[in-house]
């Protein structure tokens, strides 16, 4: 795990990189280094940080502040230290800055948090070379409904959620696209979150004859949820969303309840390897560790493509499948993932894990 101090480790690491590395594509990893976001950066870091040595890049660090009017520094160096692609950015704010001084000087960015709708619209508009590792606007709710209509559209449906702008928009998009495709729920609700009970609500489903609900609704509300249904006998096929991916406090999650959410990399069988190694080096590949090394090969070998047919280098990017060590990756005209990256999982003891048996 990277804690406080090993960030300090790994900026270090990374600076012994950038002074090592005089061959091969600069890169250049766009992260917080300070400040409320280090420890996400950090995973960063760590990630890209470890493919780039490998390969036997070269690594340019720029810092990431995350403020209002911080994107074009972050532009600045990025040109002055001519990378020939940028990894990482966690933070719109320095995409929106950077990204038209990246346009000038053909330099594409790849990031790996961002997921603004409006962002991307204005990239496409303006031609900014940016290309989006995180899911789109839309991506958990159209992964959802294809789980729903795949294995619960012979079964009564609740829809329940907690009021919340994120929760009541995530739970009418799938109301809406099951109505489309002829499913009509037999109960939805807007429940009181936070209770420290909700047997009043299992037994409203109960009685509408529900035995498969979505939950749009945090964690800790689907945890009493779980519990009081199965404490009334109640039997209740839960599924939740994204929000899911928290502390798992105060109540534990009951095994068996499951989501539609962005994998921790690690537990999924293509990232084995990648996972073994990093850990034998010290590094727990969490968070975006991962992702960020998957960002950086794939920067890696766009350049080098590019290198070779003498083309500008979003070219490769957008028509090549890219092996990572992750699995697969390829980006849509769209400069969006081809491939939805939430998957559904269930929860098992302590982790969210791809299910071990066929959905029931």
């Amino acid at each position: 795990m990277i804690n406080l101090r090993g960030i300090a480790a790994v900026l270090m690491l990374l600076g012994a990189a950038a002074q090592g590395h005089a061959a091969g594509v600069t890169i250049g990893v766009v992260a917080p280094q300070n400040g409320p976001l280090a420890l996400l950066g950090a995973q960063v870091a760590a990630g890209a940080g470890f493919e780039i040595r490998q390969s036997g890049n070269t690594l340019v660090a720029v810092n990431e502040i995350c403020e209002d009017n911080s994107g074009a520094a972050v532009g600045d160096a990025l040109v002055a230290a001519k990378v020939q692609i940028a990894v990482g950015f966690l933070c719109s704010e320095t995409l929106e800055g950077a990204l038209p001084k990246l346009k000038d000087a053909g330099i594409p960015a790849i990031t790996v948090s961002v997921r603004s709708r409006i962002l991307m619209e204005d990239a496409l508009k303006n031609g900014w070379p940016l290309f989006r590792m995180a899911p789109a606007d839309g991506a958990e709710a159209a992964k959802i409904n294809e789980v729903i209509l795949k294995n619960w559209a012979a079964d009564p449906i609740a829809l329940i959620e907690d009021g919340t702008i994120h929760g009541r928009e995530l739970t009418e998009a799938v109301r809406n696209a099951l109505e489309q495709n002829g499913l009509k729920p037999v109960f939805t609700d807007t429940y009181r979150p936070g209770q420290e009970q909700q047997i009043a609500l299992v037994r409203r489903l109960k009685r509408a004859g529900a035995t498969r609900v979505f939950v749009g609704g945090d964690r800790s509300d689907i945890a009493v949820i779980a519990r009081d249904a199965e404490a009334e006998n109640i039997p209740l096929s839960i599924l939740g969303g994204d929000a899911m991916r928290a502390a798992d406090q105060p109540l534990p999650l009951g095994s068996g309840v499951r989501a539609v959410a962005l994998p921790e990399y690690a537990v999924l069988p293509e990232a084995a390897a990648a996972a073994e190694t990093l850990r034998a080096k010290g590094v727990e590949p969490e968070g975006y560790v991962l992702p960020s090394l998957a960002a950086a090969f794939i920067a890696g070998q766009a350049a080098e493509a590019a290198a070779a047919a003498g083309k500008p280098l979003q070219e490769p990017l957008l028509g090549t499948t890219f092996q990572t060590p992750v699995g697969a990756v390829a980006f849509t005209g769209a400069h969006e993932l081809s491939q939805n990256p939430y998957r559904l999982l269930e929860w098992r003891g302590n982790g969210f894990f791809p299910p071990a048996a066929p959905t029931q």
